[in-house]
């Protein structure tokens, strides 16, 4: 199993990207990143509050080519879920393909993923021996939905909601093999499976720059999961989630050959990348994900170590009816453990 891992910009004093990934250059077989300050699935990569860093460009192109020459492949991300008046305009279709076409001279791109059939297929009449993938926010799960948009795109990043139900996952790969397509499949994203507000969401992030010169609600998060785990209640959803345990990602490769790690906006990528290329991880599952809430589970952690031997048998293996079923309440019993202020366990 090799990874495909998101590109963020090292803060002043943190190691660079290129030097985290280096000693784990073996297992990485992408890179993917945005173009700086274009709307995309995350925040812009070079813009924020109307600061603007003016070496981002410079720092991205350097860090491309040094990764290129480690033999890592290259995925731009055209991912917002909502480009505005421009969406369907030959304006941002001239854009798309200018970015591109940069790219191509500095390092060489091989994947452009995008949720928009109109950039698929621009990129795919203009760059034709470029791979044009289907975000995973496209929400694709079906092979209906495949076969729909098939003539747009050489890949899918398949649906989350769907990771633990391997039936499904085979069934989409014998498609995509049969079709000459690719197949690949996010591992650890922290967000709730099915979310009611995902679209709303998606939508605010591709407008962040926009939002964040207005005067916003103050006292909750437009990422609904926050507010929602707030409830105590509520945490038991977090075991019914989408997230893949390193442990646990073996069983995955009849299917996929690349699994996406979400790193581009994690606090400790190298963390991240460190656990599932070992196949095992020694701490707080919270700290893994993309987001992670682990301020909001404090001062309980979810301790990777204590899942029961049989819990990708019984999560891969039921009928997803998770109202009707109390196997999560009953694991996040064993495995939440709460610490003291000196970080005793209790």
């Amino acid at each position: 199993m090799k990874f495909a891992v998101g590109y963020q910009l090292p803060d002043e004093g943190e190691e660079t990207f290129v030097k985290m990934v280096e000693p784990f250059r073996d297992r990485i077989e992408e890179v993917y990143f945005p173009w700086l300050d274009m709307p995309s699935g995350r925040s812009p990569l070079a813009a924020h509050d109307g600061a603007v860093d003016w070496q981002a460009q410079a720092d991205l192109e350097t860090d491309l080519k040094a990764l290129r020459e480690m033999g890592v492949k290259q995925d731009l991300l055209l991912n917002a879920s909502c480009y505005g008046r421009r969406g369907f305009s030959q304006a941002l279709a001239n854009h798309a393909c200018s970015v591109v076409d940069h790219l191509q001279d500095v390092a060489g791109l091989d994947v452009v993923t995008t949720m928009s059939p109109m950039i698929a297929a621009t990129i795919k009449e203009h760059f034709p021996d470029i791979d044009v993938r289907a975000s995973v926010n496209m929400r694709l799960g079906t092979v209906k939905a495949f076969e729909y948009v098939k003539n747009l795109f050489d890949s899918y990043c398949m649906q989350r909601d769907f990771n633990r139900d391997l039936g499904r996952v085979a069934e989409l790969k014998a498609w995509c093999d049969a079709n000459g397509k690719g197949l690949t499949i996010l591992a650890n994203s922290g967000c709730l499976r099915f979310c009611a507000v995902q679209t709303f969401h998606d939508n605010l992030v591709s407008h962040e720059k926009d939002v964040a010169e207005m005067v916003n609600v103050d006292d909750r998060s437009p990422a609904f999961c926050w507010t929602f785990y707030q409830n105590r209640g509520n945490w038991p959803a977090f075991l019914q989630n989408t997230w893949i345990r390193p442990e646990d990602i073996s069983r995955y490769e009849p299917y996929v050959s690349v699994l996406k790690l979400a790193t581009r906006m994690h606090a400790n990528p190298r963390r991240v990348i460190e656990a599932y290329c070992e196949g095992r991880f020694d701490g707080n599952l919270l700290d893994l994900l993309e987001p992670g809430h682990g301020p909001v589970f404090a001062p309980y952690v979810i301790d990777n170590t204590r899942f029961p031997d049989d819990w990708f048998e019984r999560t891969t293996g039921c009928d997803k009816n998770c109202h009707r079923c109390s196997y999560c309440a009953s694991v996040l019993d064993q495995v939440m453990v709460r610490f003291d202020r000196e970080g005793r366990t209790l």
